[in-house]
Order: structure tokens, then sequence, then C-alpha cells
């Protein structure tokens, strides 16, 4: 007696199996998934590419930042220090009247 209720547990068990392998293929053949999975590539593409061109844009922003805007910067830097010196030598020598 107790062997047969072990295989109708083991039938059971198989049978459940069985619809759960149809339910998950009719699932995973429906048009929704297709669409869905085609939606996710589409994006991860498209992010792909976002960020690469991203990549160079700020690459191109960072290189002409130095050869063009630091240069600017060390000159009016030493305009300025020039100034500075020329106002403390005034100062200590006094303007001429």
């Amino acid at each position: 007696m107790a062997s047969s209720q072990g295989k109708k547990r083991i039938s059971a068990t198989s049978n459940e199996q069985s619809l759960i392998t149809r339910v998950s293929r009719s699932v995973s053949q429906s048009p929704i998934v297709h669409q869905s999975k085609r939606a996710a590539l589409d994006a991860a593409f498209v992010s792909k590419k976002l960020i690469r061109s991203t990549g160079k844009a700020a690459w191109i922003a960072g290189t002409t930042f130095l050869i063009l805007v630091v240069p600017l910067i060390i000159e009016m830097d030493r305009e300025q220090q020039l100034n500075d010196l020329e106002l403390q030598q005034a100062s200590l020598l006094g303007t001429p009247k």
C-alpha cells in the first residue's frame, strides 16, 4: 500500500513538471517575450552608442580646454602678478606727482 502511494506521488510530480514545462514553453514562445527581448537589445545598443559618443565628446572638450583655456588662464595669472608687482613698487617708491 505504501508503494502505490509513492507511485501516485511520483506520477503527480511528473504531471506537475510536465504542466510547468508546457506553460514555460508557451510563455517563452509568446510574441510579448520576443518583443521585450528585442526592446531590451535595442535599448542596450542605443545605450552603448550613447556612452561611446559621450566619451568622444568628453575627450574633445577636455583636450580643447587644455589647449585653449589653460594657457589663457596662465597668461591672465602672469598679468595679474605683474600688475600686483607694479602696484607694490609704486607704493614703496611713491607715485610721482
